[in-house]
């Protein structure tokens, strides 16, 4: 087999980008962990300072620290040994209050590598990976992933974006929030309109157990364990869908059911991953991620589930549109959009 260098060379290098990513996506969640970020936050400070401070062992956080300047995720000054987070490293690395930050996404890729064994073999059988089968870290994960453009963009931008919902909303609305998890948007929109009721349904019975704890105290939320086909309630102003409605294993029941517990005037609301209806359109960094947690999470989940629809998280405006459609909505139409999601909005 004869090579061409001039095309080797440069997959190498993105190789020893990808190893080095990978490899460090551990150290990120020891940072996070151990609140190495935060103490670098608030200044420049070497090794042993940053050791003091968080009560770490010196040796360890001085290697820490270099594999960190040199992934770019640190400031530093190497002839005097000091590092800090610039601004933006602090946004991203941080910050909890930042709508860009991005250490959830390395709890999930810690699940990922732990389910490895087992997506190998689901491959091979084809059988699915259930949602509550996942290493926990998957679950904290998508929340702290997902909870930073929920607080940032939720109420704002994508239910301003409705008809009608934000007026709703402030005299007072029954909303069903489905395939809820955590309970982060359910929340937010609770504590944003606290005239309306909400409810947080899904299936996964820790996840529910989760959002009861974090939920103390908000007097118009509720949560309940229920699959997207066969909740309870009607009458529903507003049902929303949260980066949940391609993972499930019956899209179009799950668009079926919401239908029939709507008002006649009501909204059905669902925030996917931003995609492209093309795989052409989908092939750049944000589609890279995206088709690398639905091979790993969103396929194996729905696959696992009845029906096994596997839309799989690049499906699309055309593709969610047409399922929407065959649930009985005659409606559909992109009401707002970041580069990370899209947010359609349904209608009867």
């Amino acid at each position: 087999m004869e090579l061409d260098m001039a095309k080797l060379e440069p997959l190498l290098g993105t190789m020893v980008n990808e190893i080095g990513a990978a490899a460090n996506a551990a150290l990120v969640l020891t940072g996070d962990k151990l609140g190495l970020y935060r103490a670098l936050a608030d200044g420049p400070i070497n090794s042993a300072e940053l050791a003091q401070k968080t009560a770490t062992h010196e040796r360890y956080v001085r290697e820490w620290l270099s594999a960190q300047a040199a992934s770019g995720y640190v400031s530093c000054d190497a002839a005097a040994g000091t590092f800090w987070l610039s601004p933006e490293q602090t946004a991203v690395f941080a910050d909890e209050e930042s709508p860009v930050l991005m250490t959830g996404g390395f709890y999930s890729l810690s699940a990922v590598f732990a389910d490895e064994p087992r997506l190998t073999e689901a491959f091979k059988s084809g059988k699915g990976l259930g949602w509550g089968d996942r290493c926990n870290c998957l679950f904290c994960g998508v929340e702290r992933f997902f909870r930073p453009g929920y607080k940032q963009h939720l109420v704002s931008d994508w239910l301003s974006a409705l008809d009608g919902v934000i007026e709703k909303l402030e005299r007072g609305a029954k909303v069903a929030d489905v395939g809820c998890g955590h309970g982060a948007s359910t929340l937010i929109m609770a504590q944003a309109f606290p005239n309306s009721q909400f409810v947080g349904y899904d299936f996964h019975d820790a996840s529910i157990d989760h959002a009861r704890r974090h939920g103390n105290g908000v007097a118009n939320v509720r949560f309940e364990t229920a699959s997207a086909q066969n909740y309870a309630g009607t009458g529903f102003d507003l049902v929303t869908i949260f980066d949940a409605f391609h993972d499930m294993g019956d899209p179009e029941g799950a668009a079926r059911h919401a239908r029939n517990s709507l008002k006649s005037d009501g909204t059905l609301m669902l925030v996917e991953p931003m995609a492209g209806d093309t795989l052409s359109e989908n092939l750049n960094p944000v589609g890279r991620v995206y088709y690398a947690f639905s091979t790993s999470v969103c396929v194996p989940c729905s696959l696992g589930q009845e029906v096994g629809a596997a839309l799989g998280a690049q499906a699309g405006e055309k593709r969610l549109s047409e399922v929407i459609r065959q649930g009985g909505f005659s409606k559909v139409r992109r009401a707002a959009e970041t580069p990370f999601n899209m947010v359609l909005e349904a209608r009867l």
